[in-house]
């Protein structure tokens, strides 16, 4: 016979309504009595009647992620974090990619909506009066872009890049570059006006080298102008555009880090793979993911949103792609 919610009360030793607000409200369970009960459901094998407790509760048990950009390596760090967390809460997630596309990232809002209890939107390119119109069909929750009156997930960038430039300072480089990435990205902003920032701070010249697609062939297009530029180091956008400026300079003859410092920002699994490995500011993708959903579960259950929530600390890691800036009379050794 099929395991029912009385059998996994009952050998929990609390009551049924206990066990389905401990399946549909677990925040509003004591850690100990959830994990008693979580603990006979597994030992007793028991499985929740999801088109049953929807019916009772108005919930689907499925929430959406919606990513700009699947191929970008950013973005699946983030999506495991956001399904581990869900797992937790016995919740489905459904994926979809909008493919850079503002337009279409809304229409998928559109099609989802009636399918789940809240979305997610990873790196959202949608403008603020689409993203108003996104949150009028249902719960949405930004990760890595804040908006007023929208809860979000969101990252230190500005004191990433000021760890990026404290480290180039440390190695002796005064006149660095900055590759950007989309104009219009939050994080764009951030991380320029943290680089900006702590340059000053410093004493040091920040050369602005325009922006380019957050992409492997839009680091490789930078190469010229950060070779134009006479820069010793270069921060990016972004670690794509670091490996593809990394790749382009090699191509030209120039030696990483000899010649130039690169610096990357996001710390995705290919920075470790690189010749030489990549100095970036690690964001914490996976961790960022998990908190999405907690916080989108507090907003569920009736919580105001936390607009001003704190954002996640980045972490500079030091591999092979920077060094210190030799003398003149160094160099004349070497």
């Amino acid at each position: 016979m099929a395991v029912t919610i009385s059998d996994v009360a009952t050998a929990a030793g609390v009551s049924a309504s206990t066990v389905s607000r401990a399946l549909t409200r677990p925040e509003r369970v004591d850690a100990e009595t959830k994990a008693r009960i979580f603990a006979q459901i597994e030992r007793l094998g028991y499985k929740v009647n999801r088109a049953a407790r929807g019916l009772v509760t108005g919930r689907t048990s499925n929430l959406a992620v919606i990513v700009a950009d699947l191929a970008n390596p950013f973005f699946p760090d983030i999506v495991k974090g956001i399904q581990l967390r869900a797992q937790r809460h016995n919740l489905t997630t459904l994926l979809a990619d909008a493919g850079e596309d503002p337009e279409a990232e809304l229409n998928l809002v559109s099609s989802l909506a009636p399918q789940v209890d809240g979305i997610v939107l990873c790196g959202s390119r949608m403008s603020e009066e689409q993203l108003a119109k996104a949150r009028q069909l249902a719960p949405v929750l930004l990760v890595n872009r804040a908006t007023p009156g929208h809860p979000a997930v969101t990252v230190d960038n500005a004191d990433g890049m000021r760890q990026a430039v404290r480290h180039l300072r440390a190695l002796r480089h005064r006149r660095i570059g900055y590759v950007g990435g989309p104009v219009g990205s939050r994080s764009q902003h951030e991380r320029l006006a943290g680089a900006r920032q702590a340059a000053a701070d410093s004493g040091m010249e920040l050369v602005e080298l325009g922006n380019v697609d957050p992409s492997f062939a839009g680091g490789a297009a930078a190469a010229d102008p950060v070779l134009l530029a006479e820069v010793s180091a270069v921060l990016t956008y972004n670690d794509v555009i670091a490996i593809g400026l990394m790749h382009r300079l090699v191509g030209y003859g120039v030696r990483v880090p000899d010649e130039i410092s690169v610096v990357g920002f996001d710390d995705i699994p290919l920075t470790e793979m690189t010749y030489p490995p990549l100095t970036t500011v690690r964001f914490p993708r996976r961790q960022a993911g998990e908190v999405a959903v907690e916080r989108l579960l507090r907003v569920l259950s009736g919580e105001e949103p936390q607009e001003d929530a704190e954002p996640l600390p980045t972490e500079l890691v030091v591999r092979g792609s920077t060094t210190r800036l030799r003398t003149p009379s160094e160099g004349d050794r070497a």
